[in-house]
């Protein structure tokens, strides 16, 4: 025992527990924290408390680097987080400095820890400071005590450091422990996640759920954390979370998982088959990365489709939560891996998802699903993120397929794409912080440099085709024919993650916002309304991927206006605030300003930042403009009014570029003014004055950059 502090838990009073819990690791010290009105009133909870908490304890005048013992890690979950009868609502959302951007990350995760953090008595967790020693830190909601542990004799593998622990603090109820931690790929790599566990009572094992971006889990290790384990083992009900209306909220809550247990098998059955269903729909309408993002599709995606995982998953009850019956958390059972310390071992692997088949599959040119799944189970063990590995592994192979480094480079790695072999090994490597696995595990930012730098690649060629923005790699969509979901990867805060907007469908399948300023106007609904997910403790797939079945009828399908009211008169039982639609986007815009200022006071968060390689504007290469020659060529005549008649490939490939590059400037003109930010991209003090944020501190910062 290196430290304990004991406390008296709380009741939870319509959706928060009033206080937050703040460990430094350097001081070996414990304390609580109040929570006040106005903080709620501004930052309403999740990701808005991390962002206040974490903003607050950072000093004044230093840019403070991911690995600095400032720096913190913060995680919480939200008013509406933990109640048990509506879909979705057990995530937790994480907030650090990036070691991949250098500026502020959230990431947001499934899984029992922010609901159990909660109801053991605390609203959010700091974690600042650094060990000197591995540490595990145990806040027992049974008790009331919170304890800094050694940690010394703990495995470092996530699947043998949730057993270890269950068995530890769990006993003979393993249900009432969740444990956030990560490996030894975090401990190698700038793109670490934290695995958050629950307890699957059907199968009796510990599984897993990941927040992938961003490196936190990379932080995490550095402060030498094994693992944050929290138990609570009350009987949670709809009133654990001390709504204002139990009966209003259990009536919600009913009506809503009815329309999902009626729907879902109609539409995309999530509930058996997760977000699998994306590759096939991705690939039809060429937005699935194949080969770092140079095609949008490929004739063996089937061979990763829904079918192939509909055979695999493991039937059962997957929901990462209790009483959400959308239920896609799946998994496959008593695989068994060909390569790695569990070779020829039988296995529980959690997944795959969609972005991670796209990510570790075609975008690096495989289309074997059981790669995919075996992928999928060491970056979980290892503590990485599917989607930087697979688009950094994809980066590579193109480099080095086209020769801008060789096998000297890749240290013997025949890195071509489709090489499953070379992939796997570079993940092995990743966790041991061994060979060519070391330079790519430092995410696509650094690779470009030591590329240019140490074997004299172009670095224009990098920067066209290095698929990242503000240093944190895409995730798994191709963007070059939609504007608008550039506008939606390129303006994201934290950089080029889909979680903020995706609009490929409405923008380039329907053609719904033909103009500048109707992409603008839905690059920022949807941004304030995303962001508002994360500050509550929901998960967004049961809003757009079940809609009603008039959903069609209605003035704006996209927005599933139906669920967006179900959810403001969710939030009203539950806080007794009474709120419209109108009022969930502008507590969303409190918090969405606050972080781009964040990002400005750690050196970013202006247009520079918002750039995106041309990749993901349009085509780089001649084989990429010659595969789609007829949708190209049509649109230089039709759209810019060029003739590309008896042009060379070359020829057409510099006018195409002009021209969109300059639209993509347009748009981030219209959206800038629909933000009220100015020119460079920055809130205005109007702005911040309007949506109630203009504290002393972010008036007086502000000031030197407006």
């Amino acid at each position: 025992m290196l430290a304990e502090f004991r406390y008296e838990p709380n009741k939870v009073e319509k959706g928060y527990n009033n206080r937050t819990l703040h460990v430094n690791l350097s001081t070996m010290t414990i304390v609580s924290k109040p929570v006040s009105q106005k903080m709620k009133d501004t930052f309403l909870g999740g990701r808005g408390f991390d962002l206040w908490l974490l903003w607050n304890a950072l000093p004044f005048g230093k840019i403070v680097r991911w690995n600095d013992a400032e720096n913190e890690v913060c995680i919480a979950c939200g008013p509406l987080g933990g109640t048990p009868v509506f879909p979705g609502s057990g995530k937790s959302i994480a907030v650090s400095i990036s070691p991949l951007t250098g500026s502020v990350v959230d990431s947001n995760v499934g899984g029992y820890f922010g609901p159990y953090l909660k109801f053991s008595g605390w609203d959010a967790l700091e974690v600042q400071g650094k060990s000197r020693s591995e540490v595990l830190i145990f806040i027992d909601g049974d008790k009331g005590e919170v304890q800094i542990e050694d940690a010394s004799d703990l495995p470092s593998e996530t699947d043998q450091v949730v057993d270890t622990l269950a068995k530890r603090f769990g006993g003979d109820n393993p249900q009432s422990i969740s444990i956030a931690s990560s490996g030894p790929g975090a401990e190698h790599t700038l793109f670490g996640c934290l695995n958050f566990s629950w307890y699957d009572p059907a199968r009796k094992i510990h599984r897993y759920k990941q927040a992938g971006r961003g490196g936190i889990g990379t932080v995490l290790r550095d402060k030498k954390v094994k693992a944050i384990v929290v138990k609570y083992s009350g009987k949670i009900t709809v009133e654990t979370n001390g709504p204002s209306d139990p009966e209003k909220v259990k009536q919600v809550g009913t009506a809503y998982n009815q329309e999902l247990r009626t729907l879902d098998p109609k539409q995309n059955e999530m509930a058996i088959i997760g977000t699998t269903h994306l590759v096939t729909i991705m690939n039809e309408f060429d937005l699935l990365p194949t080969n770092n993002f140079r095609f949008g599709s490929s004739p063996e995606a089937e061979k990763l489709g829904r079918e192939v995982y509909r055979r695999k998953f493991h039937k059962g009850f997957d929901g990462c939560w209790m009483g959400c019956t959308l239920a896609c958390s799946h998994g496959i059972k008593d695989f068994e891996p060909k390569t790695g310390s569990y070779k020829g071992k039988k296995v529980f692997v959690n997944g795959p998802e969609y972005e991670t088949i796209a990510g570790v599959g075609s975008n690096c040119g495989v289309f074997d699903a059981d790669h995919v799944v075996e992928m999928n189970y060491y970056c979980d063990i290892y503590g990485l993120d599917t989607i930087s590995v697979g688009t950094a592994t994809a980066f590579a192979m193109e480099c080095y397929e086209t020769r801008l480094i060789d096998k000297k480079a890749t240290e013997g790695l025949d890195l071509r794409f489709g090489n499953k072999e070379a992939a796997l090994e570079l993940v092995h490597q990743m966790a041991k912080g061994e060979g060519f696995g070391v330079i790519v595990g430092q995410g696509i930012r650094r690779m470009k440099k030591v590329f240019a730098e140490k074997y004299g690649a172009n670095p224009k060629t990098l920067q066209d085709i290095g698929m990242e923005a503000k240093g944190l790699e895409f995730s798994e969509y191709v963007t070059k024919e939609s504007l608008a979901q550039q506008g939606g990867y390129g303006l994201a805060l934290k950089g080029p993650q889909h979680d903020e907007a995706w609009l490929i469908f409405l923008d380039m399948v329907h053609n719904l916002m033909p103009t500048f300023e109707q992409k603008a106007e839905n690059l920022h609904w949807f941004p304030m309304f995303r962001t508002w997910f994360g500050l509550n403790g929901l998960c967004k797939l049961p809003w757009n991927d079940v809609v009603p079945e008039d959903n069609k009828k209605t003035k704006e399908p996209a927005k599933v206006v139906t669920h967006v009211e179900n959810y403001a008169r969710f939030f009203s039982a539950v806080t007794g605030k009474q709120v419209t639609v109108d009022d969930i986007i502008l507590m969303s815009e409190r918090v969405y300003n606050f972080q781009r200022i964040f990002n400005l006071r750690m050196g970013f968060g202006t247009r520079q930042h918002d750039t995106i390689p041309y990749r993901a504007i349009g085509p780089v290469t001649r084989e990429e403009y010659e595969s789609r020659a007829d949708r190209y060529d049509k649109q230089l005549k039709e759209k810019f009014g060029y003739d590309p008649k008896g042009k060379s490939t070359e020829e057409k490939l510099a006018i195409l570029r002009k021209y969109r590059i300059a639209e993509y400037e347009k748009l981030m003109d219209a959206v800038y003014r629909r933000r009220g930010w100015n020119a460079d991209g920055v809130p205005t003090l109007g702005k911040i004055k309007a949506l109630g944020i203009d504290f002393p501190d972010v008036v007086e910062f502000l000031k030197r950059h407006v």
